[in-house]
């Protein structure tokens, strides 16, 4: 799959970088890979390179935001992004049960997405919401709290009839 950069996304990626001091282009690597993700659902590793070229930097400069930050995806995803906490706090608090859960009800391993292309689940790092536990979020928006199975269930069937 190839990405290029259309004038509708070189306007939207210079909005972002007007927003820094001149020179200081990189600061806007963040919000230039958010747009990507907008328009293409994941980032890839050809828009990664558009993103270096056009903000002067190198592209594992790139990969490494795209990489540290669990908010891009670097794979297709699926319409529901469902990231489960598995940090310790909410380990300790059945954050690896609601992820298990989560899988078997899906019928997909961790970072899989389900047959119908509906849902990808994914254990995340610490959301911040840690007495809350087990948390999680679903597609980098709407964060959840108290997440027992029950709930997960109620949140599988809400979304399922949504569609």
């Amino acid at each position: 799959m190839s990405f290029e950069l259309t004038p509708e996304l070189r306007a939207r990626f210079e909005r972002e970088v007007a927003k820094y001091p001149a020179g200081q282009q990189a600061s806007a690597v963040m919000a230039c890979l958010a747009i990507v993700q907008q328009v293409q659902g994941w980032v890839s590793q050809q828009a990664e390179q558009v993103v270096a070229e056009y903000l002067g930097m190198p592209q594992i400069a790139v990969h490494e935001v795209t990489t540290f930050y669990n908010m891009y995806n670097q794979q297709p995803v699926g319409r529901y992004k469902l990231n489960v906490c598995t940090n310790l706090p909410c380990a300790l608090r059945d954050g690896g049960k609601a992820l298990e859960h989560l899988c078997g009800r899906l019928g997909v391993e961790p970072y899989g997405t389900s047959a119908d292309g509906r849902f990808t689940v994914q254990p995340c790092e610490c959301l911040g919401a840690c007495a809350d536990a087990p948390v999680m979020l679903v597609n980098d928006r709407r964060m959840l709290s108290h997440m027992s199975a029950e709930r997960l269930d109620e949140l599988i069937d809400t979304l399922k009839a949504a569609d």
